[in-house]
């Protein structure tokens, strides 16, 4: 009888887990796809684009440069939808490292900017930038390593992480449209955000904007272009960094 009872609970714990493992299996098979012909549509120059071990892709200004930016993408989305941006801002002669999340969590990975700097001990001044869940894990990840970097660059996020008393500078970018971005949840987590932070909207902009994976569920309709919503974010971007 012990046996019996052993196994079915054995058997119940393992559906249970079969049950877990194949809905996160279908939960992370559905993510936003990097629209390539939109990505070609860019026309950015004046960098190398590499492609490091872990996924990461590294875009190296031709120029001298100073500046990096680590950049986590958002929450079930394809990370190379970023590359406009990214390449936008390289163009202007700033690093940027656009990682590569497992399942395209970035909260599954909160540590991958582990070890991306080394390669770059020229760089003086370190940033770290996500957009919505990555931006969120960015500042996790930046929370006890303040002293290491210079600020945190967030787009239609916030931060759970109190930042306020680190002394990091800290840009926060949103669209006027964005209809994904929990206003209430933005809101209450200011606080955790250093005094002095800079916030622009972008008047006309979505949530989906910053990258290049086409309209979001339950976003707002922007009344800009794709293109226009990233070389702004790039121009305050570059504006805010100095």
């Amino acid at each position: 009888m012990k046996h019996q009872k052993l196994l079915i609970t054995l058997s119940i714990l393992f559906i249970t887990v079969a049950l877990i493992l194949a809905l996160f299996v279908v939960y992370t098979g559905i993510y936003y796809k990097a629209d390539a012909s939109a990505i070609e549509a860019f026309d950015y120059s004046g960098f190398e684009t590499v492609t490091l071990d872990d996924g990461t892709i590294a875009l190296v200004p031709n120029a001298g440069y100073d500046t990096g930016i680590i950049f986590y993408p958002g929450g079930k989305v394809e990370h190379t939808a970023y590359l406009p941006l990214m390449q936008c801002l390289a163009s202007q002669g700033v690093l940027c490292l656009l990682t590569d999340m497992p399942f395209n969590l970035a909260v599954l990975d909160i540590n991958r900017a582990d070890g991306l700097r080394d390669g770059y001990k020229q760089v003086e001044s370190w940033y770290m930038a996500g957009h919505s869940l990555g931006g969120s894990m960015a500042c996790s990840y930046v929370a006890d390593k303040a002293s290491e970097f210079d600020g945190v660059i967030l787009l239609a996020s916030y931060s759970t992480e109190d930042l306020s008393q680190t002394g990091l500078s800290v840009l926060s970018i949103y669209g006027s449209n964005d209809r994904v971005l929990n206003s209430v949840s933005y809101t209450e987590n200011k606080s955790n955000l250093p005094q002095g932070t800079v916030e622009y909207i972008i008047e006309g902009g979505n949530h989906a904007y910053f990258g290049t994976y086409g309209e979001q569920d339950g976003d707002g309709a922007a009344t800009v272009t794709n293109r226009e919503q990233i070389e702004i974010t790039a121009e305050q971007i570059i504006k805010f960094i100095g």
